[in-house]
């Protein structure tokens, strides 16, 4: 762990706008520990509250290609981006294989980016457990919005809607991705619906049943109606159209009153995690309850007390109140 000099040092490069000392401070996030809390503790002033945005959907979507192209639209409004990219990391080292961020290697040069990829390390939710950390960062930093592209698992990503305010779910018509889509759960979090690769000759088609299913849904009279979009990412069509829908959804946040709500619930959500974290690390860290469990395991596969009697029993060791 650093000294405290360090440490400052560090945070004051920060604050000067020193692109390194950004980067290792998202290191230190990834890491986490009490380094990263001491490092959250230190920024606190200096976090407002960005505007998070989500994109997901499934692998081969076009995700990372159509972030770039609407990262340029960002630009020319001269608001200044931080992006995030939950990578799959491998279950043996816990590294990030990085793909995304080398497809958005045309970004690195704007000074008004910072792109980084983060390692989800199993995290459930398509998303990394240090998202938050990594998001007060770019807060801190001065950054206007921050996008934050899930790993890309397509069924497991409903945690992005407790951690944006704006969630893009991103589909293309090969292999019926709407109907994946109402599997999967992601119309019920969806605020902008993407069809993307809209020259081919499914496109129109698999944005009309995405309409079609989105207008059974109950929408109460001043409640936010979920758009659909068709783009091409990779031929930069349709891309003015989805920045404006962003625009209008932030609007429609603002005014409406849900914008400070959703950043309650985000904290909220980010709270419940760091404790349910917490919890886990201090029962695997304990002799006395892992020697407990280790004891009562043999009865519970007897069945001669049932799982919840086991917890109980570790539950009355924590002692929380």
């Amino acid at each position: 762990m650093r000294s405290a000099a360090k440490l400052d040092k560090i945070v004051d490069d920060f604050r000067a706008g020193n692109t390194a000392a950004t980067g290792r401070l998202l290191s230190i996030m990834e890491n986490g520990g009490p380094e990263a809390e001491r490092v959250i503790e230190k920024i606190l002033p200096d976090i407002k509250g960005i505007y998070r945005i989500g994109f997901t959907g499934p692998p081969g979507a076009g995700k990372s290609t159509l972030i770039s192209r609407l990262a340029s639209y960002y630009r020319k409004q001269d608001e200044k981006l931080g992006i995030i990219v939950v990578d799959p990391s491998s279950p043996f080292s816990g590294g990030a294989l990085l793909g995304d961020r080398v497809r958005m290697q045309n970004l690195s040069s704007d000074p008004g980016i910072f792109v980084r990829s983060l390692a989800n390390r199993g995290t459930l939710g398509g998303i990394s457990n240090c998202t938050d950390e990594a998001v007060d960062i770019f807060d801190a930093s001065g950054k206007d919005v921050v996008f934050i592209e899930t790993v890309g698992v397509g069924q497991s990503e409903l945690a992005v809607a407790e951690k944006t305010h704006t969630v893009v779910v991103i589909l293309v018509p090969e292999s019926g991705d709407g109907i994946q889509a109402m599997k999967a759960g992601l119309m019920e979090i969806g605020d902008i619906f993407v069809m993307n690769k809209s020259d081919h000759q499914d496109a129109g088609m698999a944005a009309r049943e995405i309409e079609a299913s989105l207008k059974m849904k109950r929408v109460e009279e001043g409640d936010w109606e979920p758009r659909v979009i068709l783009t091409s990412g990779l031929k930069d069509e349709g891309v003015d159209r989805l920045k404006e829908s962003l625009d209008q959804h932030r609007k429609y946040l603002e005014d409406s009153g849900l914008m400070k709500r959703k950043r309650r619930e985000i904290l909220y959500s980010r709270v419940r995690s760091a404790l349910i974290d917490r919890l886990d690390r201090r029962i695997r860290s304990s002799r006395r309850i892992t020697e407990l469990v280790e004891a009562r395991m043999e009865d519970v596969y007897h069945s001669r007390i049932s799982p919840y009697t086991l917890v109980h029993e570790i539950d009355s060791m924590i002692k929380i109140e």
